[in-house]
């Protein structure tokens, strides 16, 4: 069950700050350099780590790149900057520097409610008798264990035991699950593994578009648009339902990309119907002081949760970036799935190694408290972390920003891996150990210190396996 909701609190930072964002930065683009002395030997494509700073380009917009369902209504809501995430436009910034930034849309989620336009979770359904069994060896976790109308957050591997993707899987019938994904093109990739047609399935991409509904006030909202379809009352984590929003098919699941109490919805027919849902969710929310942001980043670093691409990719394996229980399902160090599965072979032999003391790969997924000024949006580089005494780097830092609650930086970054481990088995960073950070010259003009420290930093509303083990 989740937990009960407690009476919002406003958001009081220990310190006052002033927006920096704003300040440019000069960059001699001449002496930019890839810094080797981080020993990336273990990947076949290093990250780059060229401190290149901001860039001033403009994103092109053609139709090269898809726009969402929702694309037209984000602009009417103010978006001014925005990504691409699996070929798809992702808007990413409502509130503009000048008028307080993304601190602002830190301050709804915290608060209040706040909509998010993620279509870009591109929706790959699995259908057909051999659903499970298709799905069973494409994941780590056990899908026999997956109940229908149930969710999970899932890995999927490659042969090396790197991570392709880690999407929410939704089961909405016995044999039915949808892969809502991250960062990769994980729908390809489901169709090229039964290109032999071995399982009895078929997998296409759907017109299902989610929205996430995150913040304290999430639970009343969603009371207001649903009415009665749904018990949100005895709704557990990541459980799902079907419910007409704005008249419309929506499955809803209580899950999403922050540790708020949130939930997502994903319109069917999004291409037809997007309005409709959206319309409904913005006059329902007026009373609840609803605010339509980007995707919270800097809610989602407190939690420890992880953004494909950027702390993660298909060169990482489960151990290194704190989602070793995803393998060993139960986050407490056993290990139940007897299926074979895609990576087996490779992340036990790994498994093995770790328990024998061996390091079977250079760096390690820490989370840190650093100094410096306010990071206040988002790390345009890796920033490049070094020994407490200085020298050359050995790091770099993932996902960095300010913690107003905490008054100070947190980060999450790679350091070269000492064979540490949970009481559970699983690897950890060295806690408590010392570096330097290397931040841009606007959040400080020398390297600033940096301390090891637990993930998570905030604790979630509904706290997730690995935050348990």
């Amino acid at each position: 069950m989740p937990k009960k909701n407690k009476k919002a609190k406003k958001v009081k930072s220990k310190k006052k700050f002033k927006l920096i964002s704003l300040k440019p930065e000069k960059v001699n683009y001449d002496k930019i350099r890839h810094e080797t002395s981080v020993d990336q030997s273990d990947r076949q494509v290093p990250y780059n780590l060229r401190q290149s700073g901001p860039t001033k380009v403009e994103m092109l917009i053609s139709t090269r790149v898809r726009k969402s369902p929702y694309w037209h209504l984000s602009m009417k809501a103010g978006c001014w900057r925005a990504t691409v995430y699996n070929r798809i436009y992702h808007p990413r910034g409502y509130v503009r520097p000048e008028k307080g930034g993304a601190m602002v849309e830190y301050a709804a989620i915290k608060n209040h409610v706040t909509m998010w336009n993620v279509a870009v979770e591109r929706q790959i359904r699995v259908k057909g008798p051999d659903a499970e069994k298709f799905v069973d060896y494409v994941i780590t976790r056990d899908a026999t264990k997956i109940s229908t109308m149930r969710g999970r957050y899932v890995i999927l591997c490659n042969y090396k035991g790197g991570v392709l993707n880690d999407p929410v899987l939704l089961r909405v019938a016995d044999d039915e699950f949808w892969f809502s994904l991250s960062d990769s093109d994980i729908g390809l990739y489901l169709q090229g593994v039964n290109a032999d047609k071995r399982f009895n399935v078929e997998i296409d991409e759907i017109d299902a578009c989610p929205v996430q509904i995150q913040g304290p006030k999430s639970k009343a909202l969603m009371k207001d648009l649903a009415g009665d379809q749904v018990d949100f009352d005895n709704m557990p984590f990541y459980g799902l339902a079907e419910a007409n929003i704005g008249g419309r098919s929506c499955v809803i699941s209580q899950s999403g990309f922050s540790g708020e109490a949130g939930y997502e919805i994903y319109l069917r027919n999004a291409t037809l119907y997007a309005e409709d849902m959206w319309n409904a969710v913005l006059k329902a929310g007026k009373k609840h002081k609803l605010m339509v942001i980007a995707p919270a980043h800097h809610r989602r670093i407190q939690a420890g949760i992880l953004s494909w691409g950027q702390d993660l990719d298909h060169e990482t394996n489960p151990f290194q970036c704190n989602l070793g229980y995803q393998v060993s399902l139960s986050g407490k160090g056993v290990w139940e799935k007897k299926t074979d599965y895609i990576g087996k072979e490779a992340l036990e032999k790994m498994r093995d190694q770790l328990r024998n003391g061996d390091k079977p790969y250079k760096l390690q997924l820490v989370g840190f408290e650093l100094g410096g000024k306010p990071i206040d949006d988002y790390a345009n580089d890796f920033y490049l972390i070094s020994n407490s005494d200085g020298g050359k780097p050995v790091g770099y830092i993932t996902s960095p920003w300010y913690h107003p609650e905490k008054g100070t930086n947190i980060a999450m970054g790679y350091v070269p891996y000492e064979g540490h481990l949970s009481a559970t088995g699983f690897p950890i960073g060295n806690l408590g150990k010392k570096y330097k950070v290397h931040l841009p010259k606007k959040y400080s003009s020398k390297a600033v210190d940096a301390v090891v420290v637990k993930i998570p930093f905030t604790q979630s509303f509904n706290a997730n396996t690995r935050e348990v083990s």
